[in-house]
C-alpha cells in the first residue's frame, strides 16, 4: 500500500497543532485549572484581582500560541512551500525540493486527530501535521495507513 499527497503548513494548521499539544500536556492542563480556580475564588470572595488573574491565565495561552504559530509560519523556510508526503509500508517520506527525510513506522510515537488535522508524532515534541482540508478524499486512506502500521494503543484518531 502506498499513497502520496501534499500539505501546506499554514498558521491555522500550526495553531491547531499547538493548541492540541499544549492543552493535552500537564502544564497546559494545570494552567487552565489554576485559571478556573482563580475565577471560582473571585465568585466566592468578590476580589477582582482573582477574576483578572484567572481570565489572563485562561486567555493568554491561546493568544500566545496563535502569535507563535504566525511567527513560525512566517520565519520557517520549510513552511513557505507545500511538503510532499509519500506513505509506504516501510514508513513515511517527506520531501520539499531537494530535501528528503525518511521515518519508519516503528519510530512514530502516536497519531491523533483534531477537528482540523491529523497529527502524526514522530517524537514527543515533533510531528507531521496533515490538515484535513489538504487531504480531501485521501483522509480515510491516510487514517487506514496509520492504523495499519501503528499499534492501536498509539492511534487516537476520531473520524
Amino acid at each position: 500500500m502506498e499513497m502520496e499527497f501534499d500539505v501546506k503548513v499554514t498558521t491555522s494548521a500550526l495553531y491547531d497543532y499547538l493548541l492540541y499539544h499544549t492543552y493535552t500536556s500537564f502544564s497546559g492542563m494545570i494552567g487552565t485549572l489554576v485559571g478556573v480556580f482563580l475565577i471560582m475564588a473571585f465568585v466566592s470572595t468578590k476580589y477582582v484581582i482573582y477574576l483578572i488573574a484567572g481570565v489572563v491565565l485562561i486567555a493568554y495561552l491561546p493568544g500566545a500560541l496563535f502569535l507563535r504559530a504566525m511567527q513560525q509560519v512566517q520565519n520557517t523556510p520549510a513552511f513557505k512551500q507545500p511538503l510532499h508526503y509519500r506513505m509506504t509500508d516501510e514508513g513515511i517520506c517527506v520531501s520539499q525540493g531537494e530535501n528528503e527525510e525518511q521515518q519508519s513506522w516503528d519510530n512514530c510515537v502516536k497519531a491523533v486527530s483534531t477537528g482540523r488535522s491529523i497529527i502524526l508524532y514522530t517524537s514527543r515534541v515533533t510531528a507531521s501535521i496533515f490538515p484535513k482540508k489538504d487531504l480531501g478524499e485521501q483522509k480515510e486512506a491516510l487514517i487506514q495507513m496509520i492504523s495499519t502500521h501503528m499499534p492501536p494503543k498509539k492511534v487516537k484518531i476520531r473520524f
